[in-house]
């Protein structure tokens, strides 16, 4: 969706750009220089007369060159001097006929300068000379007064009146910091997400169209007694559509749709997310009906009481306390319903998930070949295709992949015919892209000795050896000594698309782990650090086969995997020491009896395994055809394969809106030398 307004929360003078902002700036800005030059800018009074110092003004006076005084209320005091004393005072007469004639100066104060004055008069009396005329006069700037002492007051009123709008227009500020910052996008917005813009996600669609219906047409249910859903979470990895599935729902009930993030609510102020909270409901009300979207609800919807190390008033329960009282405090039918969106669904609290507030739990899984297909047919509408590219040879290559990671290939496989001076986007883009996402960016100028290279090609070709012989093992698709990111090398695997994985699965999946170690010591009797990758996911493999699967013989039918995080700050290990040594002999015994199987593999096909060695230091790269022509065909169909072939034939038999059950999620396994 392109366009969207912005809530009042969010800006609460709703004006395009911020101009009567802008300008009221300026005029504030306009006014403290002009108070700074009214300030210590001369009066018209003191540039047009002379200003002397006090010394010199008496002298004047006592030397008969003044005929008239006057004398200020505001100890100022203005003398008329003589024009035949113009050339002393002034320098010259025309200098002293523009002044007029007339000099200032500061005095000490009336009394005192009057009493001065009087003084003189008396010896001019005395010396039989004319008095010197004195009057007195209120100063006329009551002006200046009232704005040097009121103005400065003013302006600092007007500076946190100013400061407090900016800051509440853009974060919440001084004055409207609880206020929730939440993207309104209204329903009189041409550019609206509906279902059409959604590929896949079949069982998440069907999942959620119950709510489209109650927001089109609620008397339906209403009528019967029924109460739709207060709340649905929407849980899957990241970057499976989870946020543009809940504008969808939006686009297609044609109601305002509020969405915020979960950290909006959480600030350094305490009571800051709860007061959003509320005005973030108290604006759904408003325009009811309406949806409310949380995304990445886990910032402030963890269970409470986990950490020791923090007390009962920490303001992320705070905000979550409130949100639970929001959601129980609407009626049912009140038209507003809340959609969520998280990949931690674990670690909520229990009563956000209870009967009443989020009555269900939509799962949003990654696609399968199918839907990865339609995802892909999305994205490349705006892309330039020569006629090499295959949607079905993509959908299958990029098993795993969320509909973040295909629009990634899609615009990188774009990017990469481009820098190599290409019309159009070719398969071989694709394979560059996809190769690019999983394993990172060719090092080709990486430097390594022979040494280096015949090490990494004998540890690839032993995974590519083992994972060719073994039955549950992953089809290889191709494998690499070229250096991608921080591997030296790499084999990539097409995973099986299955809902259960057996022990058998489990174990040829260790064996062709530790070919790689296993060729090394075999074939150049040395061990080195290339085999990192591969020894931790073969121990975190091992200990879950022991501790979470209860596939060990000592420890058969028992698991401490915690499903629920309540042992995520505890101190203590839910099983014994004596159990803990258990779990440690069983994994390395596992680990021990799978090395000892991949040597044996090796062993049997070490001319093999030789051949694919040289062939990989001689063209860096192999394919699984190549590992064909030379360990002859698998005895095992690739599963791969046959199970994507079962799922076209099944898709391509089913009804268009039969429900479709969420795959596993898929996971490309990379072999990291």
């Amino acid at each position: 969706m392109n366009e969207n307004s912005i809530s009042k929360g969010a800006n609460p003078s709703n004006r395009p750009n911020g101009r009567k902002p802008r300008i009221i700036s300026w005029i504030f800005y306009i006014l403290m220089f002009g108070l700074c030059m009214f300030m210590f800018y001369p009066t018209d009074k003191e540039k047009e007369h002379k200003n002397l110092s006090y010394t010199q003004f008496t002298a004047y006076v006592e030397n008969d060159n003044v005929a008239k005084l006057t004398i200020y209320d505001d100890n100022k005091a203005k003398a008329l001097v003589r024009s035949e004393s113009f050339p002393l005072v002034f320098g010259s007469v025309d200098v002293g006929k523009e002044r007029n004639g007339e000099i200032m100066v500061q005095i000490p104060s009336v009394e005192e300068f009057g009493k001065y004055v009087a003084t003189v008069n008396e010896q001019r009396k005395a010396n039989n000379l004319s008095p010197i005329d004195v009057t007195y006069e209120k100063s006329h700037d009551y002006w200046i007064l009232i704005l040097s002492n009121v103005l400065p007051f003013i302006l600092l009123i007007l500076f946190f009146v100013w400061m407090g709008r900016g800051m509440g227009a853009a974060a919440g500020g001084i004055f409207g910091v609880g206020k929730a910052r939440a993207q309104l996008f209204d329903k009189e917005k041409k550019d609206k997400v509906t279902f059409k813009d959604v590929a896949g996600l079949y069982g998440a669609k069907q999942e959620v169209e119950e709510i489209v219906a109650f927001l089109k047409n609620p008397k339906k249910y209403t009528d019967l007694g029924g109460k739709i859903p207060k709340g649905a979470l929407l849980v899957g990895p990241p970057g499976t559509g989870k946020t543009l599935l809940a504008k969808a729902v939006a686009g297609e009930a044609d109601v305002p749709f509020f969405s915020m993030s979960g950290s909006d609510f959480v600030e350094m102020f305490v009571g800051v997310g709860a007061s959003r909270v509320r005005d973030l409901f108290r604006q759904a009300k408003e325009k009811a009906p309406a949806i409310v979207f949380i995304d990445e609800i886990d910032a402030i919807g963890r269970a409470r009481g986990k950490n020791v190390m923090t007390g009962g008033n920490d303001e992320r329960e705070s905000t979550l306390n409130q949100l639970l009282t929001e959601m129980d405090g609407f009626g049912t039918n009140s038209g507003v319903i809340i959609l969520a969106a998280t990949n931690r669904a674990d670690v909520l609290d229990a009563a956000l998930l209870r009967a009443g507030r989020f009555d269900r739990q939509i799962h949003v899984e990654l696609p399968d070949l199918q839907e990865r297909k339609e995802i892909f047919l999305v994205h490349l509408k705006p892309i330039k295709l020569d006629n090499t590219v295959d949607v079905d040879f993509l959908a299958k290559q990029t098993p795993g992949f969320s509909g973040a990671d295909i629009a990634n290939v899609c615009n990188e496989a774009a990017l990469i015919a481009a820098r190599n001076g290409h019309k159009k986007v070719g398969k071989q883009d694709f394979m560059d892209a996809v190769d690019r996402i999983i394993g990172g960016l060719e090092r080709k100028t990486k430097i390594m000795t022979p040494e280096e290279k015949r090490s990494i090609a004998y540890h690839e070709a032993g995974h590519a050896t083992i994972s060719w012989m073994l039955e549950h093992a992953n089809p290889l698709v191709k494998v690499t000594i070229v250096p991608r990111g921080a591997a030296l090398g790499a084999a990539w695997y097409l995973p099986e698309e299955r809902q259960l994985t057996n022990k058998e699965h489990l174990l040829d999946e260790l064996c062709s782990l530790l070919g790689g170690r296993a060729a090394e010591q075999i074939f150049l009797d040395q061990t080195s650090t290339g085999a990192l990758n591969d020894l931790e996911r073969a121990t975190k493999q091992a200990y879950s086969m022991v501790a979470f699967y209860g596939m060990s013989d000592k420890l058969k039918d028992v698991s401490f995997y915690d499903s629920t995080g309540r042992y995520e700050y505890g101190f203590t290990k839910p099983y014994s020491e004596a159990t803990a040594e258990v779990i440690d002999k069983e994994s390395a015994a596992i680990i021990a009896e799978q090395m000892q199987r991949a040597r044996e593999i090796l062993t049997t096909n070490e001319e093999g395994h030789h051949q694919l060695a040289e062939l990989l230091i001689e063209r860096e790269v192999i394919t699984s055809e190549d590992v064909e022509r030379i360990l002859g065909p698998r005895q095992w169909k690739s599963r791969g394969d046959s199970i994507l072939d079962e799922n076209a034939a099944a898709l391509a038999a089913a009804e268009p809106k039969k429900k479709r059950a969420p795959r596993k999620k898929e996971e490309e396994e990379t072999s990291n030398n």
